[in-house]
């Protein structure tokens, strides 16, 4: 007889319902691909295009600092200077040197990674891991494990309370972060083009090559391969650097300059069109960047409120990150206290404008003053 299969019990549903099928081959589904290619990519958009490397350092800079406070007077100190003194690094100090590695490799490449180093029980650094020694893989729709690159494949971390990871705008459904590079390929494809052409072009009008046309008559025809052999050896020893001859030649010898009819494009609609594009794509307003775009002051002043907004997103997303840093230290010392992260106000107006304008609104304010007192006398 046969026998029926007992039925084996189906597991509970998961915690998040939307949550996706398990799959096949779901290890291939749940690797996040940092692959060295797509960082290398970005690097090179870096290196290469020097436009999107300073709006990039400059958004890193304007995040501005922050300090911590806290209830009691003497564990906010103690909090400040060990986020000011803590080593970074190999040669680095500080939390804002984490900070800014940190958010400069999460605005390149859509993912950072950092570490804190624990020590006899105290906080002793931190490092900012690179992308290309570990691996995320999503544990659930609500954990991502980060695994460490070795021989012969990867391995989770041993202590994953100390690892941090921040994801740049992912997509639904997935861990990995969106670089804010991306799209910009192709554009930065063409603007290389474009500055290497225009190299090609100033290199040969520096260097000019000259094209020697000699027309033989009817009767020097036969010895045509002879004077023309001739003729190149004497060109070329009239030309050679360091030298000064003449060239003379008989008969009907043309010369001319290779590439004198040719007209050089005009590169800088096209140019422009390009860096508008990165420009738009980064959110850095273009006079920030040496950019004489804007016609008024006005059209600045409201760019600089959209960087504002922009500044704030990503100081967002850098909170979490230090209140880690912040609870483990405490957590180590045996005290436990809430506390406030306070970010410098971001401020983009330049401090002589704002200077005069209260010059100006302090002299109203004492010439109105003054016709109101010279009112009641009369």
């Amino acid at each position: 007889m046969l026998r029926r299969k007992k039925r084996i019990p189906r597991s509970a549903v998961l915690a998040v319902q939307t949550g996706g099928e398990e799959l096949p081959f779901e290890a291939v589904r749940k690797y996040v691909p940092l692959n060295s290619g797509e960082l290398r990519l970005y690097r090179q958009l870096r290196e290469s295009v020097p436009m999107i490397d300073a709006a990039l350092d400059k958004l890193v800079r304007l995040v501005g600092k922050f300090h911590v406070e806290c209830r009691d007077r003497r564990t906010q100190d103690q909090l400040n200077m060990f986020l000011h003194t803590i080593p970074v690094g190999a040669g680095n100090a500080g939390i804002h040197a984490f900070l800014t590695t940190y958010l400069s490799q999460l605005l390149t490449y859509g993912n950072a990674v950092g570490e804190a180093v624990v020590q006899n029980g105290e906080l002793k650094a931190l490092y900012n891991a690179s992308l290309e020694d570990v691996e995320l893989r999503v544990q659930s729709p609500l954990e991502i494990e980060v695994c460490r690159r070795c021989i012969g494949g990867s391995k989770p971390v041993q202590y994953p309370e100390l690892v941090f990871h921040t994801a740049l705008n992912p997509k639904p459904g997935s861990a990995k972060g969106t670089s804010i590079l991306q799209g910009l390929s192709f554009v930065s494809d063409i603007l290389i083009k474009i500055y290497h052409a225009i190299g090609v072009n100033w290199e040969r009008a520096g260097n000019v090559r000259f094209a020697v046309t000699c027309r033989p008559g009817a009767e020097d025809s036969a010895f045509a391969a002879e004077h023309a052999q001739q003729m190149a050896e004497e060109w070329s020893k009239a030309m050679r650097p360091g030298s000064k001859s003449d060239f003379v030649a008989v008969g009907d010898v043309h010369i001319q300059a290779i590439g004198a009819d040719n007209q050089i494009l005009d590169s800088e609609v096209p140019v422009r069109q390009m860096l508008e594009q990165i420009v738009a794509k980064l959110g850095v307003p273009p006079f920030l960047l040496g950019l004489s775009w804007s016609s008024t002051e006005r059209m600045s002043s409201q760019q600089a409120d959209i960087l504002t907004s922009e500044l704030e997103a990503y100081r967002r997303l850098l909170n979490p990150v230090i209140d880690r840093i912040c609870s483990l230290w405490m957590r180590l010392l045996g005290c436990s206290m809430p506390f406030d992260i306070v970010w410098n106000d971001v401020t983009l107006q330049d401090q002589t404008e704002l200077a005069k304008a209260a010059l100006n609104n302090a002299q109203a304010e004492l010439i109105q003053v003054q016709t109101e007192k010279l009112r009641k006398e009369i």
